[in-house]
């Protein structure tokens, strides 16, 4: 065999390596951390003794989602909270309806600014916040009835948690895209966000739905402006500042999710971009000693970059070679797919297993987990082999104030 099977066989089995140590790591913390979480009990506490929580929704022309939305969240059955809605400059009617409902209830807070997207809009928010804790959900979600009293809980447990993330579920499954996309939430996000939790490391939360510290925030200086994806930056703003961060499974949060292939890619593109400016930025901090928790998802995100180019120039060097000298091996590539799938096919029973406790139903989408971590992965490589030259040569202009050791972090 030569250096180029090699090559080839690494480079193919490198998803499912991956499949396999997510689907070890996830069952440790679904058996010995997640099976052993207790029921939160803020709804029987004196309600001094229970912490206050702060939701912050930053709105941009929600004005048909909003009177839907708001009495939904007021049914909350977390004891101690306040809606903070802040209208970022929207050119409808969201203003008047978040206004008008503050009228009406005393634990909605109405806020107001020019457009300046959703980082400055929660920086806004994070100035009034009355909470110990502060969370923000986007406008278009719909948050469990519960998920509030498992976020808090979490980050009642140990002091050293300064966010925890919760669990994204797509809302809009009439498609296949959305059915590929519920798919790829319940075999794959979860199952890696549970693996990065037992390090107590997660590359990010989800911007849909969060809890974090209000002094941690405070401390680190809200969410970052200038970073194309705020929820991955505030993330790692977290963690290199000494905060851990925490997934909790049972907080449900239903989302929209594109619905056409153009949408989907374009949105993986800008998190991809997202992720790289975040790992640009936090280059020169991460490496310190105190850090070094992080090593391990910082140098895999280097793995899985190299991997993308590399799988790149040998799917061309192998189809330029089946074109001129017919060489490519059938049976080794028959191999290599084999092992794929089952590695995936364990990976997505698991993971269809662990995330039925808490959504019955979801093995009807078994068929679609079968063939989406092959399109998870090809997503993947192909939004990162673009999405880094963006995030390098887009702003290139940041790099010398994200890489001075006492700005831009």
């Amino acid at each position: 065999m030569s250096w180029f099977d090699v090559l080839n066989a690494t480079l193919f089995m490198y998803p499912a390596l991956m499949a396999v140590y997510w689907t070890i790591a996830a069952g440790y913390y679904y058996f010995f951390i997640e099976g052993k979480l207790q029921e939160p009990e803020f709804a029987r506490m004196d309600m001094a003794d229970v912490p206050m929580v702060s939701i912050m929704i930053p709105c941009y022309n929600e004005a048909d989602n909003l009177d839907d939305a708001i009495p939904y969240l007021l049914k909350l059955k977390y004891p101690k909270f306040e809606l903070i809605f802040i209208n970022d400059g929207s050119k409808d009617a969201t203003g008047k309806i978040i206004d008008r409902w503050a009228q009406k209830d005393s634990r909605i807070v109405a806020l107001h600014q020019e457009n300046a997207g959703k980082a400055s809009a929660l920086n806004y928010g994070l100035t009034v916040a009355k909470g110990k804790y502060v969370g923000c959900i986007d406008g278009d979600a719909v948050l469990d009835y519960r998920a509030v009293d498992y976020m808090v809980q979490a980050l009642e447990s140990n002091p050293q948690y300064g966010a925890v993330t919760g669990n994204p579920r797509v809302r809009n499954r009439s498609t296949i895209l959305g059915c590929l996309q519920t798919s790829e939430f319940s075999s794959i996000i979860g199952l890696i966000k549970r693996a990065q939790s037992v390090m107590g490391t997660i590359f990010t939360v989800s911007g849909v739905c969060c809890l974090f510290k209000a002094e941690a925030m405070q401390k680190i200086g809200g969410w970052s402006t200038n970073m194309i994806t705020e929820d991955i930056d505030v993330s790692w703003k977290l963690q290199t500042a000494g905060y851990n961060i925490i997934y909790e499974p049972r907080a449900l949060c239903w989302t929209l999710m594109p619905e056409t292939i153009s949408g989907l890619f374009k949105q993986r593109l800008r998190w991809a971009q997202g992720g790289a400016e975040t790992i640009l930025k936090y280059f020169p901090v991460v490496w310190r000693f105190k850090n070094r928790r992080l090593w391990p998802m910082y140098l895999e995100y280097f793995v899985t970059a190299i991997w993308a180019y590399a799988l790149i120039a040998v799917l061309c060097i192998n189809t330029y070679l089946q074109i001129t000298q017919g060489t490519f091996e059938v049976s080794v590539f028959r191999v290599l797919m084999t092992v794929l799938f089952f590695s995936f096919f364990w990976q997505y029973m698991f993971s269809l297993y662990i995330d039925s406790r808490y959504e019955k139903g979801l093995f009807r989408y078994s068929l679609y987990c079968i063939w989406y971590p092959y399109v998870y992965w090809l997503l993947n490589m192909l939004t990162l082999v673009f999405g880094i030259p963006k995030a390098i040569f887009r702003n290139k202009s940041k790099l010398a104030v994200w890489t001075s050791p006492d700005r831009g972090v």
